[in-house]
């Protein structure tokens, strides 16, 4: 039996990617107390996270509209996701022991493999029904694995900002969604300097939503 998906190629995606009005995802001197370093992420992420579809929603409600269709999308046809070692963890350099299993606790929110891009491997371990795996690999690489890993479906380039930037300019990643939240940072780790910067190499159209964010698709 062929996968559904078998008649399309696989596609790269940057999904939800949260940034400032200036071009900012995350800050600087991150910690185990301050996962996006000197960056409060509330402004950036609050659209998402009062929508209905909201997946730590634990009350019902929420809004509806473009805001919510786009969480609500988040994991269609995804088989595998692909992050950079900041977005898993706070710690630099080798591990010094293997206790940390990432920010999300019991039951991460990815529920499917996903494979961390460090120098400093260690061994796959699951949690719920995401595996993660460390892969000491470049971008056309880690590409292959994660593709042969996804099953047919689509992989999801999670992040962070360096690794969404490499994969770019590496000519790999072929959709990008990037929210823009109507606030401004002024320092930290930058995605660009305008949404035009990647208009060389994407077609690019942009929606307004009422929550105030401006929602950015780039494709090939």
């Amino acid at each position: 039996m062929t996968s559904s998906t078998s008649h399309r190629p696989q596609r790269l995606k940057v999904q939800n990617f949260f940034v400032s009005r200036d071009g900012v995802a995350a800050g600087e001197d991150q910690s185990l107390e301050c996962p996006f370093g000197h960056v409060d992420p509330g402004p950036l992420t609050v659209w998402a996270v009062e929508t209905a579809s909201w997946p730590n929603r634990a009350e019902a409600g929420g809004s509806r509209g473009l805001d919510d269709h786009i969480v609500r999308d988040f994991h269609h046809n995804i088989g595998a996701e692909i992050m950079g070692s900041h977005k898993f963890s706070p710690y630099r350099g080798p591990w010094e022991n293997e206790d940390w299993k990432g920010w999300w606790g019991e039951n991460p929110p990815f529920h499917t493999p996903v494979f961390v891009l460090t120098h400093h491997t260690r061994p796959s371990f699951s949690l719920g029904d995401t595996t993660f795996h460390f892969l000491d690999a470049s971008p056309p690489e880690a590409l292959r694995i994660a593709q042969q890993a996804a099953d047919g479906k689509d992989v999801r380039l999670g992040g962070g900002v360096t690794t969404v930037l490499e994969f770019v300019a590496a000519g790999l990643v072929d959709e990008l969604h990037i929210a823009v939240a109507p606030h401004e940072i002024g320092s930290g780790l930058r995605l660009w300097d305008s949404p035009v910067d990647l208009e060389d190499q994407y077609l690019h159209e942009s929606a307004l939503s009422p929550s105030g964010v401006e929602h950015h698709f780039f494709w090939r």
